[in-house]
């Protein structure tokens, strides 16, 4: 019976667990491009982090404050690619990104509170690639 008793508690634990981690990691669309974006509190932020080696593009946004940096989100972020053609815009609901796009060169515009920043990305097949944008 304890054996029982058990294994249903270690089946309810990972059901909880899987229906937290798929809860915090809500795929959205912008252009045809899937994403997440979020890291808002511990579970959230650790499920994104350990989903990014999956995903070519992170990005980590932040603001300098006081010589810190400080999370943000609501941040507008842009890619643009080689043809200049919008193929990604979309509003970060948290200081993390993940971003499904092809490989390719990129120009990616981030706006935040009225400050913009451009960075030219090159996307490689196969990895992962991480940028972190800060704001002063």
């Amino acid at each position: 019976m304890k054996y029982l008793l058990r294994i249903i508690f270690i089946f309810t634990c990972l059901l909880y667990g899987a229906s937290v981690f798929s809860q915090a990691l809500d795929t959205e669309y912008s252009e045809g491009v899937a994403y997440i974006s979020g890291g808002v509190g511990d579970e959230e932020s650790t499920a994104i982090l350990s989903e990014a080696k999956r995903w070519p593009l992170m990005l980590e946004l932040s603001q300098i404050e006081n010589g810190r940096g400080i999370w943000i989100f609501g941040a507008t972020v842009k890619l643009v690619n080689s043809s200049q053609k919008v193929v990604f815009n979309a509003q970060a609901n948290g200081p993390y990104m993940l971003i499904n796009i092809e490989p390719g060169e990129y120009s990616l515009q981030a706006s935040y509170q009225g400050v913009e920043q451009k960075r030219a990305i090159s996307l490689k097949a196969g990895q992962s690639q991480k940028l972190s944008i800060f704001w002063k």
